[in-house]
């Protein structure tokens, strides 16, 4: 009997935390930014700027990136632009090299990760704002001025804008996007009540005086660098004005970004322990939303296996409606693109897959990160006009 109310509890405990993590919390973050906000004091101002591009093999992007970035609204002569060639071993530096009468300066680095590769160039770097962008996303002309506008603030150490997902033409595609739309409206509201997590890691900028070495071996650069700025009592906002523009990513993809992203989080947990208590002023949306995503999978977990000792009928109608959301995500393989069912079926595959993934991040416990780094690949289309 005992074993039976425990397993009892178990499966409330761990039915309460998922609906916690994934409807309470957001419903909670709403209000609170309705309640709380702490608007950010944006105003017109020009500083100089370091614009850092990392790129690892990225013939096919590097031309138009650096057509983008010369194409931002902001004062040519307050403006760097580097590129840090991190052991390419295709035409990426003979192009970045035809730009160099635009002022366009090429640092190369043998093959290292990534971290070190900003390293370097935040060392070089001489603007008051570091603006970083990955090397795939198009930039739109105003968003370098948005977040420069930020820190007129003196509480803004940090500002990140929105990278805007380009409209998926299959249902997999767009659940990969609402899904990233869902992660932009809890950040926009983290930024309205003080702070988000890290930062949109194509589309952002941080006082440089705030930029401290990462080690190698750092995952998230974005998240890594902006915590040192937190914890300095900046603010990290998020500004949706700012925007770059990125190609939808199958599932699969997703799944390798997302596994990485999830080790990373444990990765920035054990450099930065004081997340997780009092001493992070946000202790309680870290552990709600950042935290609680990579518990999620194993209080699924929880839920399944508790269900088996639950008593008649609950235990069956637990089991029942935890495997008919299971076989609708399974059904997605097989169901018609355009059809009704592919409607339901393709985010419920979206929500399982990003689960396995949080399940595998706990890998970075015991294998390098290094491991965890694959290229991001999209479907060869062209940015569509904004």
């Amino acid at each position: 009997m005992m074993w039976t109310d425990g397993m009892a509890w178990l499966f409330v405990g761990a039915a309460l935390f998922i609906v916690y993590v994934l409807a309470g919390y957001p419903l909670l973050l709403g209000w609170l930014a309705r309640r709380a906000a702490r608007p950010v004091r944006k105003q017109r101002v020009r500083k100089t700027v370091s614009v850092i591009v990392p790129v690892s093999d990225g013939e096919r992007w590097i031309a138009g990136k650096l057509e983008s970035v010369l194409a931002l609204d902001y004062p040519r002569e307050l403006i760097e632009i580097a590129v840090v060639s991190n052991g390419c071993r295709d035409r990426t530096e003979e192009i970045v090299a035809e730009f160099a009468v635009h002022g366009v300066e090429l640092l190369r680095l043998e093959a290292a990760d990534k971290a070190l590769a900003i390293n370097h160039a935040v060392e070089r770097a001489k603007g008051e704002i570091l603006f970083f962008t990955d090397v795939r996303q198009r930039l739109d002309p105003g968003c370098l001025a948005e977040l420069v506008d930020c820190f007129a603030d003196p509480e803004v150490g940090v500002a990140s804008g929105e990278a805007v997902i380009l409209e998926g033409t299959t249902h997999e595609e767009a659940s990969v996007g609402l899904y990233r739309r869902y992660e932009n409206w809890i950040r926009d509201k983290l930024s309205r009540i003080d702070s988000v997590f890290g930062a949109t890691g194509c589309i952002w900028a941080m006082r440089r005086e705030l930029a401290a070495p990462m080690p190698a071996g750092t995952l998230l650069d974005d998240v890594h660098l902006p915590l040192a700025a937190f914890f300095r009592g900046y603010r990290l906002i998020f500004d949706g004005s700012a925007k770059a523009f990125d190609y939808p990513t199958a599932l699969d993809i997703e799944f390798r970004r997302k596994v990485r992203t999830l080790a990373g989080v444990y990765q920035v947990i054990g450099a930065y322990p004081a997340l997780l208590g009092p001493a992070n002023r946000m202790w309680i949306h870290f552990v709600s939303h950042k935290f609680g995503r990579l518990l999620l999978p194993w209080a699924l977990l929880a839920t399944a296996i508790s269900s088996l000792f639950l008593p008649w009928p609950w235990g069956m109608a637990a089991l029942a409606s935890q495997a008919a959301f299971y076989a609708l995500a399974a059904a997605d393989a097989w169901a018609a693109e355009g059809g009704a069912l592919k409607q339901a079926s393709s985010p419920a595959r979206t929500f399982v897959v990003l689960m396995a993934a949080a399940a595998c991040a706990v890998s970075i416990l015991v294998a390098p990160g290094s491991r965890l780094w694959k290229p991001t690949e999209v479907r060869p289309a062209t940015p569509q006009k904004h």
